[in-house]
């Protein structure tokens, strides 16, 4: 004997077959939107996480220092090189070398370039030793320019380059002086006094190279 459909309460009376039909259609749907929701809360947990991991994990490097340039040992090759004494730049508290090297051709060079130490600061100062050359080469590093003037600097004279920044490399201002047999040049883009100051600094050893000469 088939037992009675049990009386929904909200009906006051049992279900009829459609109506079970739609009951358990509504009731599955809400399941599945549910599971939906449940599944996309997990899967952004899940996508947190593994970016979670991928910061933290990839390892933090401390950026690396600029390199010191060891001029006075690279100078002291060049000399041996070269059978005579070369300039070497003080990096001190305002200056710091950014590169040092001899360069060959025509006319072999030792070349250091300055810049400042403070970010504060701009420009740059070549300092080259012209190993047996005169004026005469000079314009060669100068895009053909020839001196304006001459000015005293340590009780040496020295002709000076007025480029104005007209240079592809940005050079503005140059000096040379002769060092016996050598031909010194300090040319970049810092102003006259601030390169008169570096070529002060250099003249013991200026004076030092012309007496070897």
């Amino acid at each position: 004997m088939n037992k009675p459909a049990p009386v929904v309460a909200e009906l006051g009376r049992p279900e009829t077959p459609a109506e079970t039909a739609a009951r358990k259609a509504e009731f599955s749907k809400k399941y599945r939107a549910s599971q939906t929701f449940r599944n996309l809360i997990a899967a952004l947990i899940a996508t947190v996480a593994v970016v979670a991991v991928i910061v933290f994990a990839v390892p933090r490097g401390v950026p690396a220092s600029e390199k010191k340039i060891d001029v006075a040992g690279i100078a002291a090759d060049v000399e041996s090189t070269m059978q005579r004494p070369a300039l070497v730049p003080e990096t001190d508290g305002f200056w710091r070398a950014n590169a040092a090297q001899l360069e060959g051709g025509a006319t072999v060079t030792w070349k250091v370039t300055m810049a400042p130490a403070s970010e504060d600061e701009r420009g740059f100062i070549n300092v080259v030793q012209a190993f047996e050359a005169d004026s005469s080469w000079a314009p060669q590093q100068l895009d053909g320019t020839a001196p304006t003037d001459t000015t005293r600097i340590g009780g040496l004279e020295w002709d000076v380059y007025e480029l104005g920044g007209a240079t592809e490399s940005n050079v503005s201002y140059a000096i040379g002086t002769q060092a016996g047999e050598d031909y010194v040049l300090l040319y970049g883009a810092r102003s006259p006094e601030s390169t008169a100051e570096l070529a002060n600094s250099l003249i013991p050893q200026i004076k030092a190279i012309a007496e070897a000469s």
